[in-house]
């Protein structure tokens, strides 16, 4: 965000929701341009390990997801660690999905993607060709399933859509490595609307974020975090636990491509070029998958043409403006 598009920001919200809440709102906004801009500077945002270097044969990234409330579901789940404590980590290369996509996919790596499937959810792929430095076609295999097995209704790629895809690519094809990137536990958070907040709409007809509800005090952090850690919920049961007894693999990981700030250092959501822990601290959780068959995949890829302003309308859905 532009300083121009700062000021630009800061005078709908004042205009919307009032001087204070309005105010409250854009500081925060200014804030978090300020820290990325000081971080990247300094150089704190370099650090980072990079999921090449490690050993895996199927890499699960749920997007946002923290090691705190993958812990908090943890009993619930027999392949998760049964305690905070206990759940491994990773420092991650980026704080947003965007950070993390330019600085994973790289030249260095061209020969070990080349032997990856990737099938992704996250329609931040686009870029590849363009802004990234990949190319599409560095991968032994993309296939961008926001492109085609979007819900309209729910505004984001469902995780048994995503499952459904890698079962198929991961018995129809022999590469050396998988990834598959989920959308979940990343708002829009599926229990919201429940509450009735997700659903207020501005003078425009624009959906207000999680994220400007918080800073403006109309959503509570304990509602919040009960809604990031029931989207968790949603991924593991609908796409993680599927997945695991209908692929083979001797070494799975589940981890994530960044956190989630909900106030921590005054930060909501996700920015990029941001070295807190809320936001770069990921899950690396090793398990293992066996296939029995249970699921028959029936979801077919399709050659889908996106407008640009489609394009921006799903990421606008996820809060990307």
């Amino acid at each position: 965000m532009t300083v121009k598009d700062w000021v630009e920001e800061s005078r709908f919200k004042i205009e919307q929701y009032g001087a204070v809440r309005g105010m409250k709102s854009t500081a925060y906004d200014f804030w978090g341009g300020a820290a990325r801009r000081g971080a990247r500077t300094l150089g704190m945002d370099r650090r980072g390990e990079h999921v090449y270097d490690a050993d895996w044969d199927v890499l699960l990234l749920l997007d946002t997801c923290r090691p705190d409330v993958l812990a908090e579901v943890a009993d619930d789940y027999d392949y998760l660690p049964d305690d905070e404590e206990q759940v491994p980590t990773r420092y991650s290369l980026g704080s947003t999905s965007w950070e993390w996509l330019e600085k994973t996919f790289v030249d260095d790596y061209r020969a070990e993607l080349a032997e990856t499937a990737y099938v992704c959810a996250n329609g931040f792929s686009k870029e590849f060709g363009d802004a990234f430095p990949a190319e599409p076609e560095w991968f032994g295999l993309l296939d961008e399933v926001w492109r085609y097995g979007w819900d309209d209704d729910r505004g984001i790629c469902p995780p048994s859509t995503v499952t459904d895809r890698a079962v198929a690519v991961g018995r129809e094809h022999d590469f050396d490595r998988l990834i598959v990137h989920y959308m979940q536990p990343h708002a829009p958070y599926r229990s919201l609307d429940a509450v009735g907040r997700a659903s207020e709409d501005d003078r425009d007809g624009n959906r207000r974020s999680v994220w400007d509800l918080l800073q403006m005090g109309d959503l509570d952090r304990a509602t919040a975090w009960d809604a990031y850690r029931d989207n968790l919920r949603w991924v593991l049961d609908e796409g993680v636990s599927p997945l695991l007894s209908n692929l083979d693999a001797d070494r799975v990981v589940i981890s994530s491509d960044h956190g989630e700030a909900f106030g921590e250092w005054g930060f909501y959501g996700h920015y990029r070029h941001v070295p807190i822990d809320a936001l770069r601290v990921v899950p690396w959780v090793v398990t293992n998958a066996v296939d029995e068959e249970t699921l028959t995949p029936s979801v077919e890829p399709e050659q889908v043409e996106l407008t640009t302003d489609t394009v921006d309308e799903r990421l606008a859905a996820l809060g990307y403006t």
